[in-house]
C-alpha cells in the first residue's frame, strides 16, 4: 500500500508522500489566491512597512479586532431602614428622667387617645435672590416676620411648642385674624415646666389642624399650668414597667390659656382658665416615681369650647 497511516488513529503526516524541495507556488506574475492585480488598497500596509495599528501584520491578514468593556452602571442602594421603637424609646427616657409609667389594670373609662404629633418635612423659606436686584434689607418673610436668633423652622407640627417658649416659627403662616386662622394647641407639664405636649381638641372645626397642615397654621393656644391649683388626688391602682401594680396619685390642676400668633410669637388673646379634672383614672399615665403623683390632663370639652370663641 502505498499510504502510510500512524498507529491509533493518529493525524496523518502532512508531508507524506510530498517531493523534497521549495513548496509549490504560483506562476511567476500571479497573484496569491484571493489577492487582487494591482496595488493594496488605501489603509492597508504595504510589506515590510510599519503596521499601524502595532499588531504586526503578517500574509495580508487584517488585523484583530479590538474589545471594549462596557462599564457598569453604578449601583443605588434603595434600601430604607424602617421602624423605630417608639414606645420601647419612650418608656426608656421617661425612666431616666425618673418619670414612670403606669397601664390601668382594670381599665373601665378611657381617655381618647392623642392623635400623632409628628409629619414629614417642609421645606424652609428661600433665600435666593435675583442677582440682577439690590438686596432687600426685609427679613425672609416678609415686614411681618421675627428677628429673633430664637426663631425656627418647623419640619412638624410638634416644632410649634416653641412659641410657648416665645421662639417664633419662620415658616408659620401670617396671622391676620382670629376668623378663619388655623391653631395648634399645647399644654406643659407639671414637673418640667419646659417640655409640652400637643392637645388637639375641635375636630372638624374650621380651626383644626391636622398634624401634616403646620404650614397652614397661624395660631398657637398655651396652656400654661397655674402654680397651686394642685386638688385632691385620686387613688388609681396602675402597672409599671415591670408588670407590677402600684398605687398612684392622680392628681385634678387648673390651666391658663393664651393664644399667640405663630410666626411671631406675640400674644394676641386669651383663654381663660381650663381644669384638668381627675375625676377617673386613666388607661395609660405618667407619673413621679419620687412622689408617686400623676397629673390630669386639660379637659378637651373646656379646650374646644375656648377655641370656639376665640376662632371661629
Amino acid at each position: 500500500m502505498s499510504d502510510s497511516h500512524p498507529p491509533y488513529g493518529g493525524p496523518s503526516d502532512p508531508n507524506a508522500g510530498q517531493p523534497w524541495g521549495p513548496p509549490p507556488g504560483p506562476p511567476p506574475g500571479q497573484p496569491i489566491s484571493g489577492q487582487p492585480w494591482g496595488p493594496p488598497p488605501p489603509g492597508q500596509p504595504i510589506s515590510g512597512q510599519p503596521d499601524p495599528y502595532g499588531y504586526g501584520q503578517q500574509h495580508g491578514y487584517p488585523p484583530p479586532p479590538q474589545f471594549a468593556t462596557p462599564v457598569q452602571p453604578p449601583k443605588k442602594n434603595r434600601g430604607l431602614m424602617i421602624g423605630l421603637g417608639v414606645g420601647a424609646a419612650t418608656v426608656a427616657l421617661l425612666a431616666l428622667c425618673g418619670v414612670g409609667v403606669g397601664v390601668l389594670v382594670a381599665a373601665g373609662d378611657d381617655e381618647d387617645p392623642t392623635p400623632p404629633i409628628a409629619t414629614g418635612p417642609a421645606p424652609g423659606p428661600s433665600t435666593e435672590t435675583d442677582p440682577g436686584t439690590t438686596p432687600s434689607t426685609t427679613p425672609p418673610g416678609g415686614d411681618d416676620a421675627p428677628q429673633n436668633n430664637n426663631a425656627v423652622t418647623a419640619r412638624y407640627s410638634s416644632d410649634f411648642e416653641a412659641v410657648c417658649e416665645g421662639n417664633p416659627i419662620l415658616n408659620a403662616k401670617a396671622y391676620t385674624a382670629p376668623a378663619g386662622s388655623k391653631a395648634y394647641t399645647f399644654y406643659n407639664s407639671v414637673d418640667r415646666p419646659s417640655s409640652w405636649l400637643l392637645r388637639s381638641a375641635g375636630y372638624g372645626k374650621s380651626y383644626y389642624a391636622k398634624s401634616d397642615e403646620f404650614d397652614e397654621v397661624s395660631v398657637v393656644g398655651c396652656l400654661k399650668y397655674v402654680e397651686g391649683s394642685e386638688g385632691a388626688g385620686k387613688k388609681c391602682q396602675l402597672k409599671d414597667s415591670s408588670d407590677k401594680v402600684i398605687t398612684v396619685d392622680y392628681v385634678s390642676s387648673r390651666y391658663q390659656l393664651t393664644f399667640y400668633a405663630a410666626k411671631t410669637a406675640q400674644k394676641v388673646g386669651d383663654g381663660g382658665t381650663i381644669n384638668a379634672p381627675a375625676v377617673r383614672c386613666p388607661s395609660f399615665v405618667t407619673y413621679n416615681k419620687n412622689t408617686m403623683k400623676a397629673y390630669a390632663s386639660p379637659d378637651t370639652g373646656a379646650l374646644e369650647a375656648a377655641l370656639d370663641k376665640f376662632l371661629d
